[in-house]
């Protein structure tokens, strides 16, 4: 409701209530419209039909991707959503990204955790949540300055002035914005992967993002030992987050479906099978495994499965677990991606080893030969090494090219003395095309980065304790810090404001009028920025 009306609405309220009269309706409605959501699910639903329009829009036009990095802490998640405003002037088609991975590093109880689903199941929820307090508390300290400024102008008599705030008010972009929540590999059985999906949505979580890893086997994507399970197995997941999406009248919550088969060799199942050429033949088929002829070569515990009209004895680890046949990575990932989205997902996943939009475009045109508006979230991985990928991408591009690449060592690309190199160049440069060719020729909607501010906290205070624990002392944060806050306008610098203070402050004067005690007075510091 616009400021005005709402001002209106709340004293006509008012009125009816006599013994409420030191209530302003002005305070009463500046509260109301700097708390625009209530509760988690008004987020997941507002969220959620944002992230429809923006694939719809993406599949008119594939320039029309989106982007989002991994944040741990709300803070984080905040501060990342004012840049973006303050340097662009929109949220559009920019998201939050939340990080299994970063959970267990950081979020913990246990302390730090590799990435195994081991750490607490209510942390993911707790993290979104979190996130939203402080996307939220962005929106009131924002809007907060508009309504001072508002009350100064009306006390000056600038009513053009005051006019326009109020519009800037009525037309306030938030800072809510979607979230793509990781839940692992659904943290047990199907049940459990509902319960934690409700979890997730109540705290405003309008994606989510679920793996085809064994649960109790999980790995980052990016490691080896990763265990995949059966399709029927994943579909029953697949449909537990869509039935918690619809339990709570998030109609068009979206799920992602993520495959790590083309880095997984093993499985943890044999799939039931009813019939040759249904999807649980289709997986075994994959299995690798030797021939058996007479029935006599079966041994005692053998497990052994019909393919192509002949039994074969699967080879099975010291584990129980079964490996696949070698080189059949992308070939599961199609398949995987195919029956995903032909049974309730929206989105894909595709965890490769290398950032290369070829590779992952020769996948995406199979699959899209099923699935033609078949669409990937791409994992922009800092496990990757961007610098070497990308200079042997250009170095093998060359090569084949005929073009003469003797002065460089393809093995020792990373070295610094190739930087200022044509080749470096072209490097760098396909490396800041990347997510636009991506999106153009690969089907990518959405690029996230999983866990930047993980590396960049440990950057930004590795830089300051080196300075200021050695001859820098305070210049190293003054310099290093503070006064790039002040000349690139980081709300920071004035951390009680972006704390609440000012915030604090008026609704001091709304709750006490001329009797409440200020903390933004001539004595406070922060003043002098």
């Amino acid at each position: 409701m616009p400021y005005a009306k709402d001002v209106d609405a709340i004293a006509s309220l008012l009125k009816q209530n006599p013994t409420w009269n030191a209530i302003k309706p002005e305070h009463a409605a500046r509260m109301r419209a700097q708390n625009k959501f209530k509760t988690g699910l008004d987020i997941a639903k507002y969220t959620a039909k944002i992230m429809r329009e923006d694939m719809a829009n993406y599949d008119k036009d594939t320039a029309q991707y989106t982007q989002s990095l991994g944040c741990w802490h709300g803070f984080i998640g905040q501060q990342k959503l004012l840049s973006i405003k303050k340097h662009f002037g929109t949220t559009k088609r920019r998201y939050l990204y939340l990080s299994g991975w970063m959970v267990a590093a950081l979020r913990s109880e246990f302390g730090p955790l590799p990435d195994q689903s081991m750490h607490e199941k209510t942390a993911v929820s707790g993290l979104i949540e979190e996130l939203y307090t402080f996307l939220r508390q962005a929106d009131a300290w924002e809007l907060n300055h508009l309504f001072r400024a508002l009350e100064e102008a009306q006390n000056a008599g600038d009513n053009a002035k005051a006019d326009e705030l109020i519009k800037q008010i009525d037309n306030h972009e938030t800072h809510v914005v979607p979230i793509i929540a990781d839940i692992d590999a659904g943290f047990g059985n199907a049940e459990a992967t509902y319960l934690l999906a409700k979890q997730m949505i109540e705290a405003g979580a309008c994606c989510i993002q679920i793996e085809n890893q064994v649960s109790d086997e999980k790995q980052c994507g990016h490691q080896d030992g990763k265990v995949t399970v059966p399709h029927a197995d994943f579909l029953s997941k697949i449909n537990a987050v869509r039935l918690a999406f619809l339990e709570l009248g998030v109609d068009d919550g979206v799920i992602v479906a993520r495959t790590d088969s083309l880095g997984a060799g093993l499985t943890q199942k044999i799939a039931v099978t009813e019939e040759p050429g249904d999807l649980g033949d289709q997986y075994n088929s994959f299995i690798d495994g030797e021939v058996i002829e007479k029935a006599e070569d079966i041994n005692n515990g053998d497990v052994v499965i019909k393919q192509k009209g002949q039994l074969v004895r699967p080879k099975r680890l010291a584990s129980g677990l079964f490996q696949f046949k070698p080189g059949t990575g992308e070939d599961r990932v199609v398949l995987d991606c195919i029956t995903s989205l032909q049974n309730g997902a929206d989105l894909l996943w595709i965890e490769t080893e290398k950032p290369h939009v070829g590779q992952i475009a020769a996948m995406v045109n199979r699959i899209k030969e099923v699935v033609p508006d078949a669409k990937l979230v791409y994992n922009n991985s800092p496990s990757f090494n961007w610098t070497l990928n990308f200079r042997q991408q250009v170095f093998d591009a060359w090569k084949e090219e005929g073009k003469d690449v003797s002065a460089y060592e393809r093995a020792d690309l990373m070295n610094a003395k190739y930087d200022e190199t044509d080749l470096g160049k072209l490097a760098d440069e396909w490396t800041a095309n990347f997510q636009r060719d991506g999106s153009r020729e690969a089907g990518i909607f959405h690029h996230l980065i999983t866990l930047p501010t993980y590396h960049t906290a440990a950057l930004s205070t590795d830089n300051l304790a080196k300075g200021y624990f050695g001859d820098e002392g305070m210049l190293a944060y003054v310099a290093g810090v503070q006064r790039k806050e002040i000349r690139q306008g980081i709300a920071t610098v004035k951390h009680q404001d972006m704390a609440g203070s000012n915030i604090g402050d008026d609704h001091k004067e709304f709750f006490a009028g001329d009797a409440a005690l200020k903390a933004g007075g001539k004595d406070n510091t922060m003043n002098q920025f």
